[in-house]
């Protein structure tokens, strides 16, 4: 039954507070009840009215009803804090699955000042934020992440108890743009890349003591666990092996590289690779499936693939369904074919 009615309850919100990356809070969209200590409050202002009535008092009547009128003045007042506030979602961030996800909000009251204003969202909260009559705040609210892909909060609860804390007035901002949230990064075992880049030079010598494998000189974008440190203290001549198999290019982070290996695994292995990458400056591309990025470097190309893992195989949130953290398609589903939807900021 309370399943059936909450349900209900948040079908009508979602009614009257449609998704919107801006709100302007007024009388159709705030909600205000009596706190805990209201309610002990108004409990006994009725035990001092039916006091006052027994000894028929006239002290006790006139605190009581000072007392009372009171409450209905802090009543209207604590509607009135929230009344006319505008709050505008700016910025959604981006973070590993996992963290906090900042969301930038822009809060302008233009009446009148907003006081002890709170935002929270799940276990966050923001509390004591103060708008001055007239000029506008940025406020930074992170939002924890459980997973990779689109990060749709479903509702900012906006509050305020100011004053006296006798009433709670409350409204929701339930955001439109989404956030962007990377695969967890996991060492990556050490693999090789089935791209080829076309260039390659052909491999001449063979390992010593092995012929499963063979050995080149180190290029830009190796790792360094594939070095022969013995040779190379040796000769001085850093070389690379390349057991039998693994005939890709090192400038190639390759999703059919790990055969064998969950989707999600997959994608954490890669997110550590292009950060390793992106830490040494080292020129790399990203093969997925049915996306590719060309070989780069820099900040902007490191954002790029990291976007690309973050999306891979998901569909970008809409409205009507439940979206808190994204919807994941079937692992055979057609992947996305851009690294930037609408939502990445």
């Amino acid at each position: 039954m309370l399943k059936v009615i909450r349900k209900r309850w948040q079908q009508w919100v979602n009614q009257r507070i449609p998704r919107s990356d801006q709100r302007v809070f007024g009388q159709r969209n705030i909600f205000i009840l009596p706190t805990g200590a209201g309610v002990v409050f108004g409990a006994l202002l009725l035990i001092m009215l039916i006091t006052g009535i027994n000894y028929q008092n006239s002290l006790i009547y006139l605190l009581t009803f000072l007392l009372g009128a009171v409450v209905v003045a802090a009543m209207h007042q604590t509607h009135r804090n929230l009344s006319g506030l505008e709050l505008t979602l700016i910025q959604a961030g981006e973070g590993f699955a996992g963290g906090l996800i900042p969301f930038r909000l822009r809060a302008v009251s233009p009446r009148h000042d907003t006081l002890a204003l709170s935002l929270a969202c799940d276990d966050v909260i923001l509390t004591q934020q103060h708008i001055p009559a007239g000029q506008q705040a940025d406020v930074s609210l992170s939002v924890p992440s459980y997973q990779r892909g689109y990060l749709q909060p479903d509702r900012i609860l906006v509050e305020t108890r100011f004053p006296f804390g006798l009433f709670r007035a409350w409204s929701w901002l339930r955001p439109v743009t989404s956030a962007i949230v990377y695969p967890n990064p996991l060492a990556a075992p050490d693999v090789a890349s089935t791209v080829q880049d076309g260039d390659e030079q052909s491999r001449t010598r063979s390992l010593d003591g092995n012929d499963h494998a063979d050995i080149r000189p180190w290029r830009e974008g190796d790792m360094s666990q594939r070095v022969q440190w013995k040779r190379y203290a040796r000769t001085g001549e850093m070389v690379i092996a390349d057991w039998e198999g693994e005939q890709g290019s090192p400038h190639w982070l390759d999703y059919e590289a790990f055969a064998g290996v969950d989707r999600e695994l997959r994608l954490g292995y890669l997110a550590h690779q292009v950060l390793e990458r992106s830490r040494s400056n080292s020129r790399f591309g990203l093969n997925l499936p049915g996306q590719v990025i060309e070989p780069d470097t820099g900040a902007a190309h490191t954002s790029r693939c990291l976007k690309a893992l973050a999306i891979f195989g998901l569909e970008q949130p809409r409205e009507g369904g439940p979206l808190t953290y994204g919807t994941r398609a079937g692992e055979g589903s057609r992947p996305v074919a851009a690294a930037g939807g609408r939502g990445a900021i």
